[in-house]
């Protein structure tokens, strides 16, 4: 499965085959015979999702210090060590049997069958360290459990987790928390201020203000500031926070490092196969979305080892392309182009008498 994923196989044939092709090899790594395809089928109908759950949890914790101290990947304030981001995403199926979907398709007016991935990752280290898997229908607010979080923590997350109980809950627990606000929330203003630049334009407001809902009273900062993108007109945004002493700046700073984690779900999207599943059962693709973190966790864990600079999906493209080759990782990675050219002296070599073979 693993190999499956990395090399982008998108069915059981082209794994088949794949192995087929590469049978003299196998054995090095302890497989005698090739799988076939009804193998494969019942393997992932019959072992759990919980096995690869597992395997994922024990090597994650088990290299989570070697990400974490990887100073290319890390920011270089403070709270960045602190911050852990909360988010999911939807893996469109064809099915809406197996995992009830969300939306309707345009043209035939029939909701998609849909499997939500609801993800934590610490910011320093750009890799789940907590996965739960939903139906698309499902409210991605269960994933904020105020429990979960420790003193002095900070989570940023989208406006869909927005729950003043739970927000209270986290204020109580000294956990600071950032989101977007939504339009049609209703509260009350105690205090409202604003700071200018020198030419008189708003940079930051903030309004200090109370959320009342059944016996919760929530009060709270909000945070506008002018959004400028590059060739995109400026847009006001606000940011809802508990937090009343840090600078607005790092409030602002805060909630956009949470595009990390949507950076994460393109990643994985984009050098990975899950537009289409081996198999049409829950347990299935739930080992394909694990195989696929597992991958995913393997290759974090090499890039970040190297000591030459890799984009993940360039070191993907070269990992699924040498996969089956006999070569040191190290300095191929390291040094392609001094590997290379030992490589070509070797070819340049007159190939062994085959004869008496």
């Amino acid at each position: 499965m693993l190999y499956a994923v990395i090399m982008r196989f998108d069915s059981l044939r082209e794994i088949e085959a794949a192995m087929t092709a590469e049978v003299r090899k196998l054995h090095h790594i302890g497989i005698e015979k090739v799988p076939r395809r009804s193998t494969l089928s019942d393997a992932n109908a019959r072992r759990s999702e919980k096995f690869f759950e597992d395997v994922y949890r024990d090597l994650y914790h088990s290299n989570k210090n070697k990400l974490s101290s990887d100073s290319r990947r890390n920011g270089t304030e403070e709270w960045v060590k602190r911050l852990r981001i909360i988010d999911s995403t939807t893996i469109t199926l064809f099915s809406n049997v197996i995992f009830k979907g969300v939306g309707r398709h345009p043209k035939t007016g029939k909701k998609k069958g849909g499997i939500k991935v609801h993800s934590v990752i610490h910011a320093n280290e750009g890799v789940h360290c907590d996965v739960k898997f939903t139906s698309a229908a499902t409210n991605d607010s269960f994933m904020l459990a105020p429990s979960h979080f420790q003193h002095d923590e900070i989570v940023a997350l989208d406006r869909a987790y927005i729950n003043y109980e739970k927000f209270e809950e986290l204020t109580e627990r000294n956990v600071v928390y950032v989101t977007k606000m939504k339009k049609n929330l209703k509260y009350e203003v105690l205090k409202d201020c604003m700071d200018m630049n020198t030419n008189g334009l708003m940079e930051y407001r903030e309004q200090v203000v109370v959320f009342r809902k059944d016996d919760v009273n929530h009060i709270a900062p909000i945070i506008t500031y002018v959004d400028i993108k590059k060739g995109k007109t400026p847009k006001l945004v606000s940011l809802l926070t508990n937090n009343f002493d840090m600078p607005m700046e790092t409030i602002v700073a805060i909630y956009r490092r949470r595009w990390q984690i949507e950076s994460l779900f393109k990643q994985i999207k984009q050098n990975f196969p899950l537009r289409y599943f081996y198999e049409e059962s829950a347990n299935a693709i739930k080992i394909q979305i694990w195989v696929t973190l597992i991958a995913n966790l393997l290759l974090s864990l090499f890039q970040s080892a190297l000591e030459r600079r890799w984009s993940f999906s360039g070191l993907a493209t070269m990992v699924r392309i040498v996969m089956m080759e006999y070569l040191n990782m190290d300095t191929c990675f390291n040094m392609p182009d001094a590997d290379m050219k030992l490589m070509l002296e070797n070819a340049a070599e007159s190939p062994p008498d085959t004869s008496e073979y």
